[in-house]
C-alpha cells in the first residue's frame, strides 16, 4: 500500500487533510486498529510517539462476538503530518471498504459510515486510480484470512446491508 494512492496527487489537497484534522483535543477523532496491528506500529525502539494510544475492552463496543480483550484506538498526534508509511491499513485503504455480500465474496465500496467531515473523494465520487482499487483489494483479501478481521468485514457487511 506505500506504493499506491488513491488519486495521482495528495488528495489532503482537496480538502485540507480534513481526516486527519478535523477533531479537536475533546473529540476522541481515530481509529481502531485491526486485530495484531498493534504489533506494527511498535517499532523496536517503541517509536509510536506520533500516537496517542488508549485500550479498550472489545466486548465493550459494537465489534464481533469472536473479539475478546483489548483493542486499541489511536490518534494522530501531529495531524496531517504523519509517518505515511506507518499509517493504520484502514487509513491506507479509505476510502475504500471491504464488503462480503450474502454469497461470501468480497468487493470494496466506498465508505459508508457517518463522518464527521465530507470527504470529497466520496462526496464527488471522483475515479480512483485503478492501482490503488487493485492493490486495495488484495490487501483485504489477505487480511480477511484473519478469522477476527473476517468477523469485523462480515458483520460490518450485514449491518450494511440492513440498512438498503
Amino acid at each position: 500500500m506505500d506504493k499506491v494512492s488513491p488519486v495521482s496527487f495528495d488528495c489532503g489537497q482537496l480538502c485540507g487533510a480534513i481526516c486527519c484534522t478535523c477533531g479537536s483535543d475533546d473529540e476522541e477523532l481515530g481509529i481502531y486498529l485491526l486485530p495484531g496491528e498493534d504489533k506494527v506500529h511498535q517499532d523496536s525502539k517503541g517509536d509510536n510517539s506520533w500516537l496517542t494510544w488508549s485500550a479498550e475492552n472489545a466486548e465493550d463496543f459494537d465489534f464481533p462476538d469472536s473479539w475478546k480483550g483489548k483493542v486499541y484506538f489511536v490518534r494522530c498526534k501531529t495531524p496531517p503530518v504523519c509517518p505515511r508509511e506507518k499509517r493504520p491499513l484502514q487509513c491506507r485503504t479509505f476510502p475504500l471498504t471491504p464488503h462480503i455480500d450474502t454469497a461470501g465474496n468480497l468487493s470494496l465500496i466506498l465508505n459508508d459510515v457517518e463522518l464527521p467531515y465530507l470527504c470529497p473523494l466520496i462526496e464527488d465520487e471522483l475515479p480512483l486510480s485503478p492501482a490503488f482499487v487493485k492493490a486495495t483489494l488484495t490487501c483485504w483479501k489477505h487480511l480477511i484470512r484473519d478469522p477476527l478481521i473476517y468477523d469485523l468485514v462480515r458483520q460490518d457487511s450485514k449491518e450494511r446491508d440492513l440498512v438498503k
